[in-house]
């Protein structure tokens, strides 16, 4: 009786929750309940913790040059085409970078941002796969605790985003996102062509400075909600972003500190891409890196 009671009550408060949900992203592709979600992301951690690497053990890895290539440029190519819609839906078409609110209306503008945020949803699930190609290729060393909470974690709150906030200030940090996987992405695209494209790449070393000026300027930008009156309509997502950038930029700045300020040794620091602790320690090295525009990277391609 009192578990009917408890189900019932949650039943009511997720019930009376999404009355405040946008009704425009109510009918597309997983945004019914997140339960789809949940369902997709449980999987995911599942295969890429337990049931990947059990069922490559005694396998060869996979060569997935060629997919890789193909994979890393695409993408560029949606990373690129997000950049667009976000600056011609809001970012430059009328936000000020300061208070911006969400519009909820159905104009073409505020809908076309509904739009791409929900593509930037998407586009999550699109980015596990670097976990899956890292279980193919047997490079499990990389399938780290912060990699698969990050690629777990974005798609389950931006269901949230979508559903209850697509627009407004809460937005910029994936604008950010997509330019810097613009950059990132096409690093790895190179590094994946082979070592006669390797002359191409002498700007990798600037990478580590991308990864920390994003962090900066996504912390920078949403606090500034707490200095300021603006009415904002789920300041939750505020916190949310808040916190999250807050906490990289921290482990960011850490990572930066034993790297260069102690001068202890970068085990190709540069050259791959996961999430990670800096001091996760993989055959007796600091595995330090920095990832896909969010966090410290490692190249996938090696």
């Amino acid at each position: 009786m009192e578990f009917r009671d408890l189900t019932t009550r949650v039943g009511l408060w997720y019930e009376n929750f999404m009355k405040n949900a946008d009704p425009r992203t109510e009918d597309w592709v997983l945004m019914s309940s997140p339960l789809p979600q949940t369902i997709v992301i449980v999987a995911y951690i599942y295969f890429v913790t337990r049931l990947g690497p059990r069922l490559m053990e005694k396998r060869k890895a996979f060569h997935l040059k060629e997919v890789l290539i193909i994979y890393n440029f695409s993408v560029v190519a949606l990373s690129l085409y997000m950049c667009y819609e976000y600056v011609m839906s809001g970012w430059g078409t009328g936000y000020t970078f300061h208070c911006d609110l969400v519009d909820y209306s159905d104009s073409p503008q505020a809908v076309r941002m509904a739009g791409t945020c929900w593509l930037y949803y998407f586009s999550k699930f699109i980015e596990m796969l670097d976990t899956i190609f890292f279980v193919l290729r047997k490079k499990n060393g990389q399938i780290t605790f912060l990699h698969v909470y990050h690629h777990s974690i974005m798609p389950f709150t931006w269901w949230f985003g979508v559903r209850f906030a697509a627009g407004g200030q809460g937005t910029f940090h994936a604008l950010l996102n997509c330019v810097v996987h613009v950059i990132m992405y096409s690093y790895y695209g190179l590094s994946a062509l082979g070592s006669a494209y390797q002359k191409y790449l002498w700007w990798k070393k600037y990478l580590t400075t991308i990864q920390l000026i994003q962090f900066v300027i996504v912390t920078t930008h949403i606090w500034q909600y707490f200095f300021m009156d603006c009415p904002y309509q789920f300041p939750i997502f505020i916190y949310i972003i808040g916190l999250y950038g807050l906490v990289f930029l921290l482990l960011f700045l850490n990572f930066w500190y034993h790297a260069y300020t102690k001068g202890k040794r970068l085990p190709k620091v540069l050259q791959a891409k996961t999430w990670a602790h800096p001091y996760n320690k993989t055959n007796g090295q600091n595995n330090s890196e920095i990832t896909n525009g969010n966090g410290f990277h490692h190249d996938k391609n090696e």
